[in-house]
């Protein structure tokens, strides 16, 4: 930034979630509470890298016009069996919805300085949102969770000033919540959450300020089973649904956010 900043347009990072590490990946489908809890702790350190790259970025480019390129992201485990080890076919879990929603939380509430981020890859290589054999084609959990936060694109980001409990395994701690939100040009508000603990839901109050709240609406995608994913044999195990378990109270939000689950809000203003 220092040398070359007044010349380029972005500054390129790559950041890849790989539990277990890399000479000893985890599998995509078979894992428990360790390693859930290893994979969303990894995914939360990309909050921590973009505000570190920021902070350098800033002495040098404090009018932020050099852009924070993600450009390699997502989750990398063991090839699934049977497969060729050089085309990195793995499966898509709920874990990995997890991972989606927070990560895209993160990007969101740095959109001042992250421009452009790329998920590694569509189809059919690493955290996929489409696999594929011969005529057969199935979406992923990752996929759904990218169709459901679509409604922050071209939206004004929101502040969002979050206290949460922790989520606790074992002598080790990550926050339990993920949230951003955005306000879009009709005026509509989009609250995304995440809970990342598998075991209990969370009751969040949720104050709106500045406007009147009106309908309230939801989605969500969450499943019973932390490891469920979608197969060529039962390609809508895990999909979203209409979320109820909200109510307004005054100028309030008394919203549940079950267990492994990602979901987003809507907001009309009355």
């Amino acid at each position: 930034m220092k040398e070359a900043g007044s010349r380029m347009n972005g500054l390129s990072f790559h950041y890849y979630t790989v539990p277990g590490g890399w000479g000893n990946k985890n599998s995509a489908t078979e894992f428990g509470e360790a390693e859930w809890f290893e994979t969303l702790k990894l995914a939360l350190r990309m909050d921590e890298f973009i505000q570190k790259h920021g902070t350098i970025m800033d002495k040098y480019d404090p009018n932020k016009r050099v852009g924070m390129i993600v450009d390699e992201w997502g989750t990398w485990y063991q090839v699934e069996p049977g497969t060729n080890p050089s085309f990195l076919y793995q499966q898509n879990t709920l874990r990995d919805a997890l991972v989606t929603a927070l990560t895209l939380n993160i990007f969101n509430n740095h959109c001042d300085r992250v421009y452009m981020a790329n998920l590694a890859q569509t189809i059919n290589v690493l955290q996929a949102m489409i696999l594929t054999q011969q005529e057969k084609m199935t979406v992923t959990p990752t996929y759904y969770v990218f169709d459901l936060y679509k409604v922050h694109q071209d939206a004004m980001l929101l502040p969002v000033d979050i206290q949460c409990a922790r989520y606790r395994y074992k002598d080790d701690e990550i926050p339990s919540l993920s949230v951003s939100a955005s306000q879009d040009r009709a005026g509509k508000i989009h609250v995304s959450l995440c809970n990342l603990d598998p075991n209990n839901s969370i009751e969040v109050l949720c104050d709106v300020r500045g406007v009147q709240i009106g309908k309230i609406s939801g989605k969500i995608l969450t499943h019973s089973d932390m490891t469920a994913h979608n197969s060529f044999e039962s390609p809508e195990r895990v999909k979203p649904g209409i979320f109820r378990n909200f109510q307004k109270k005054d100028n309030r939000i008394i919203i549940v956010v079950p267990s492994k689950s990602a979901l987003v809000l809507e907001i009309n203003q009355r």
